[in-house]
């Protein structure tokens, strides 16, 4: 998964970049460029099974981030020309809900909500733009030479035209899953799933659910394909600074339940509807991300092609009931450990070994 992290100038936005991924400051001075890092996706039950296989390696599921420079109002189609951005499948919107008498907001105040529109905007009116070059072209090939497949597509744009028109962004035009993928070569960003993250004043962190409703983000966020949630990146870099049972004991103290970065790496997760299986064994304690209702056979390709061409059955096991049981051993004796076939859909927290031959 890819999500490429957007927002207005001054938000905060490649501090949050560099705490979720551990990436460094860029030099003083530097030209402001795209920048690529990769998050671990937190899950505990990684660490339990290596408490009980004792493994060689632990791997988590990854989120890869983009970084890519502020915009300001007006500017959303440099976001649609960036190379960076037109592989991600998702967005995650930074808008700045802090307080900062060095750093002035470019509007010249702080409104999270209208900042959460304005970009909305931006990208809706690029997408526009490409929307329409494209109709152009294709109504100049069908004049030469009516092709069906042609017509279908002008047909499908003209659709896109109508929503952003109407100012919708494109997650909201209601695209079949054929439409979706017939759309995935064109760099249309308002079309991608968004999560809005509002960075918050390190004195708003234990009221943020207030904040949220208060701010209107919680009525936008209710929008289709839109998900949010807040940190404040000063305190996340506090604690990053701290070892793990300072680090709790702050968390503790502010009254929150987990850190901010887990909890925007998890939301990006969710948002495009994915979860984690998990395999097992001396080697390697492993969670490895598919697409929720993923068959077996083919999460089985998630680990190799191999697998996947020569799947047999799966032998599966929720993780709590292996967690439980202390073994596999012990799970089969409960009847805990099934046999699935090929059409079985993989349930968030499966453990599974696959059976094959090639």
């Amino acid at each position: 998964m890819k999500a490429g992290i957007v927002g207005l100038s001054l938000v905060g936005k490649s501090t949050l970049f560099q705490l979720l991924t551990g990436s460094p400051s860029p030099a003083p001075g530097s030209r402001p460029e795209a920048r690529l890092g990769i998050a671990r996706v937190p899950d505990p039950r990684v660490d339990a099974l290596a408490d009980i296989f004792n493994p060689k390696k632990r791997t988590w599921a990854t989120v890869e981030y983009v970084d890519v420079p502020g915009v300001g109002k007006g500017q959303g189609s440099a976001l649609v020309d960036l190379p960076a951005l037109r592989g991600v499948d998702a967005l995650v919107h930074v808008v700045r809900a802090f307080e900062s008498e060095t750093v002035p907001h470019p509007e010249g105040s702080i409104d999270p909500l209208r900042d959460a529109s304005v970009l909305d905007l931006e990208l809706i009116l690029a997408d526009l733009a490409t929307v329409e070059r494209r109709i152009e072209r294709l109504e100049a090939s069908i004049g030469k030479s009516k092709t069906p497949g042609d017509v279908a597509e002008r047909e499908l744009f003209l659709k896109l035209k109508e929503g952003l028109e109407s100012e919708k962004p494109l997650r909201e035009v209601g695209l079949s899953d054929d439409e979706r993928q017939r759309l995935r070569g064109y760099a249309l960003l308002s079309e991608k799933p968004l999560l809005i993250v509002a960075n918050l004043d390190e004195d708003r962190t234990g009221e943020a659910d207030a904040y949220l409703d208060a701010s209107g983000l919680r009525e936008f966020a209710r929008r289709p394909g839109v998900a949010l949630c807040a940190v404040s990146a000063p305190i996340e870099a506090e604690m990053a600074e701290l070892d793990g049972e300072d680090a709790r004991a702050f968390r503790e103290d502010l009254g929150l339940s987990e850190p901010g970065l887990d909890r925007v790496i998890r939301t990006s997760y969710e948002l495009l509807g994915l979860i984690s299986f998990l395999t097992v064994g001396e080697d390697e304690c492993r969670a490895w991300t598919i697409r929720g209702g993923t068959k077996a056979q083919v999460a089985a390709g998630a680990i190799h092609s191999d697998i996947e061409r020569g799947f047999i059955r799966a032998e599966v096991v929720p993780c709590e009931k292996l967690l439980a049981a202390g073994s596999l051993a012990a799970c089969r004796e409960r009847g805990t450990l099934h046999l699935e076939g090929k059409e079985y859909e993989v349930k968030d927290g499966d453990v599974i070994n696959f059976r094959f031959a090639v």
